[in-house]
């Protein structure tokens, strides 16, 4: 990446809107967009102040293009941390690539996926963990990751980080300074001190280690299989739950012979429902793939859902013993994934046979997904088995694997520190591990890096971002 070059890209979505936004970043930025620019006030954007709007023409020539507004930043005080403006144009597809093109030929080069994000790391404005936030911040589609996101970006996470690697920085120096005088026997850094350090390091390395079980799945939508034998309900729940008609319903079993998948926000928490084909024997080749994916997604969901229908166990009692077991089948061979169970057609069971089924299975729930009574319980159920307690006292929960592994390499050091602290080990011997750490420590903050570490993270942005 070349910084003394001047970037342009459509910052909102292509197509045609009301308005749509060009940005262009870099030391000739505000001249280059000048050369085109008749503001209505006649003075130049040069002599314009920092964080202003302007209205005026884009000119090709004497050929006029569109009327913009014109958004002015100067020296560091921008989103990139150099020179920027803003051109907010008419959101016509023709007119956004008049301009792109026009500036183009004026000396812009068309930005990066995430070229702008990235300038902005490299300028100082932001690291690189809040830099990886913003682009979560732009992919979270509910309240739990957009208020993760928000957290990251603002810096708590890395000011956290931060804090504890100053410090163990401070007393490396320490021990680095005893070697200078090693003859003399002597001790500059606090050994007992040194000791409480390296065990907050550690309760807070685990801490943040352990929120990412749950901050993945915040990120990605938690995926929940809904299983069941073959017109028990599963594809009516799904729409009682999405509110809409996705999946297809028919009196045919074996009607869903793939899974069907769609996400559904749920007092801000994300779930990715999964629709399977039913457990049962088959002779049908194509149903028995849809079998077969079942037990996959049952495998790759953090929740199951099993549903049944109870109104089949009024007339046959024999039947309950066959849910039993497939029941036990489940537990059996998913032993640590939650498992709700869920009777479903309840409302047209009589009080004898919700007792006769409660009596089998102490931890049915009783559910009706045509009229869509026990849907809203079913929802609080699904809620609880999430923590979200971390995110209401506005903890820090890590949700990216790249932080998630240098965060186990460093608590791996500390570890080691830990234990050579333990041993008695001499300064030297200290200094090899703690500067292991402070590495680990910096590869999330971006203090240590590299261009293809930065090539990786900032190609999964948008090119206006």
């Amino acid at each position: 990446m070349i910084l003394d070059e001047t970037i342009v890209a459509l910052a909102t979505p292509s197509g045609s809107g009301a308005i749509a936004v060009i940005r262009v970043s870099g030391p000739q930025s505000i001249e280059v967009v000048n050369s085109l620019f008749q503001s209505k006030s006649g003075k130049p954007l040069k002599d314009q102040s920092s964080h202003t709007l302007q209205l005026g023409k884009i000119l090709d020539d004497q050929k006029i293009i569109d009327e913009v507004l014109v958004s002015v930043f100067k020296g560091k005080r921008s989103y990139t941390g150099e020179p920027s403006v803003e051109i907010s144009c008419h959101g016509s597809p023709f007119i956004q690539q008049q301009l792109l093109q026009l500036l183009n030929r004026k000396g812009c080069r068309t930005a990066k996926p995430g070229e702008f994000t990235m300038r902005a790391f490299l300028n100082g404005k932001m690291d690189l963990s809040q830099a990886e936030a913003v682009a979560d911040l732009i992919a979270s589609d509910n309240e739990a990751s957009h208020q993760i996101a928000m957290q990251q970006m603002r810096g708590g996470f890395a000011n956290q980080l931060k804090d504890l690697r100053q410090q163990l920085l401070d007393f490396a120096s320490l021990i680095e300074l005893e070697l200078d005088f090693s003859e003399e026997d002597v001790e500059f850094a606090n050994r007992d001190q040194f000791q409480q350090l390296v065990t907050e390091i550690q309760t807070t390395l685990t801490q943040l280690i352990d929120s990412y079980a749950i901050g993945n799945v915040i990120k990605k939508g938690i995926p929940v299989a809904i299983v069941g034998e073959p017109n028990v309900g599963k594809s009516t729940l799904l729409n009682a739950l999405l509110n809409e008609e996705r999946a297809i319903v028919s009196d045919i079993a074996g009607t869903t012979r793939d899974t069907i998948e769609d996400e559904l926000a749920i007092k801000g928490i994300g779930f990715r429902f999964i629709d399977t084909a039913g457990i049962r024997e088959t002779d049908d080749e194509i149903e028995g793939l849809g079998i077969k994916k079942t037990f996959e997604k049952i495998e790759q969901s953090q929740l199951v859902i099993k549903l049944f229908d109870a109104s089949l166990v009024k007339n046959n009692q024999s039947q309950l013993k066959h849910i039993v077991k497939e029941i036990d089948k489940i537990k059996s061979r998913f032993p640590n994934k939650p498992l709700i169970i869920l009777a479903n057609k309840s409302d047209n069971v009589s009080k004898a046979t919700r007792d006769y089924i409660k009596q089998q299975l102490p931890e049915v729930k009783f559910i009706s997904a045509k009229t869509k009574a026990g849907v809203e319980t079913l929802k609080d159920k699904l809620v609880s088995y999430v923590d979200t307690g971390r995110l209401d006292n506005q903890d820090t929960i890590i949700t990216n694997s790249r932080h998630y592994n240098s965060l186990l390499s460093a608590l791996e050091e500390m570890n080691h520190v830990q234990d050579g602290l333990n041993a008695g080990l001499t300064g030297d011997l200290l200094a090899i591990d703690i500067r292991q750490a402070l590495y680990h420590f910096g590869e999330i903050t971006g203090e240590v890096t590299n261009d293809e570490l930065l090539g990786n993270i900032f190609a999964n942005f948008c090119i206006g971002k």
